[in-house]
């Protein structure tokens, strides 16, 4: 079970003085640090020193810091991943990953970071199983915008089936599962029925385009109080069976086992590491 927070993870543009000051203070659990899309061309090379310099300069703490290079394919992508190496980062995020040979390549470039995979190819989702396994990899993101384009699908239901492929892919290998993004950042009731989609299939947090939208992703995809308090009671039962020499429990006329239990205990591990996210 994965328990350090990823309930939200906001793009930033590494480019943008003013949108890296802010990020450090916003409730975000993830900040993506943005040198391919949300960069110009024209301001992509000058971007790495404003954002190695504004990594430098911390204040991002406790967030888990992720900077997403251009592809190796591109012009800025080898210097793009050769600068990730130096800054003050937890991981570079690799964009449109086809196979483990394109995380093999950044990986001789960025030797002692881990890495994350944006899922936003055809050939990615096929391949989701041996990305998943690359032993750099900490977790996949999925790319639903991109995913959708070359797809020419124009609606969410179209994605659920390569959604649901890299969702197995990561809990086979247990890395982390990232939801793309909602692009309609105005509307929340929009983000919220999509958060709630994403975290009933099992990801672990939803990737963001606007600091509007982290209350809503952090509220759903956090254990709710109603949550912690049914996992403290499925825990207080099984161990009062287990004491009477009962395999399960009963509680609220349902079965309560061991896999209960293993799923209860991972939720207040969560509620307690978001707890002291919170507090730092």
């Amino acid at each position: 079970m994965i328990t350090r927070p990823t309930r939200s993870a906001l793009y930033i543009p590494g480019s943008k003085l003013r949108a890296l000051d802010k990020a450090r203070g916003l409730p975000c659990d993830v900040i993506l640090f943005d040198l391919e899309d949300a960069v110009a061309p024209d301001a992509k090379v000058a971007a790495r020193a404003t954002l190695h310099d504004a990594l430098a300069q911390g204040g991002f703490d406790p967030r888990l810091r992720l900077v997403r290079i251009n592809g190796l394919d591109t012009v800025w992508g080898a210097d793009d991943a050769r600068a990730a190496a130096t800054m003050a980062c937890d991981g570079v995020l690799v964009p449109k990953v086809n196979g483990p040979a394109d995380l093999d390549a950044v990986a001789d470039l960025v030797p002692d970071l881990p890495l994350w995979a944006m899922m936003e190819t055809p050939l990615g989702m096929l391949n989701a199983q041996a990305i998943a396994a690359h032993p750099r990899l900490a977790g996949m993101v999925m790319g639903t915008n991109d995913l959708s384009k070359d797809l020419g699908s124009r609606t969410r239901a179209a994605l659920t089936t390569a959604l649901q492929h890299c969702l197995l892919a990561a809990r086979a290998a247990g890395v982390v599962a990232l939801d793309g993004v909602f692009n309609a950042y105005q509307d929340d009731n929009g983000l919220r029925a999509e958060c709630d989609q994403g975290r009933d299939m099992g990801f672990d947090g939803k990737s963001l385009i606007h600091p509007a939208q982290l209350a809503i992703a952090n509220a759903v995809f956090g254990p709710s109080a109603d949550d912690v308090a049914l996992a403290q009671r499925q825990i207080a039962a099984f161990d009062a069976a287990m004491a009477e020499g009962q395999g399960v429990a009963v509680l609220d006329g349902r079965i309560v086992e061991n896999l209960h239990i293993v799923t209860a205990r991972a939720t207040l591990a969560m509620a307690f590491a978001i707890a002291a996210l919170e507090r730092t």
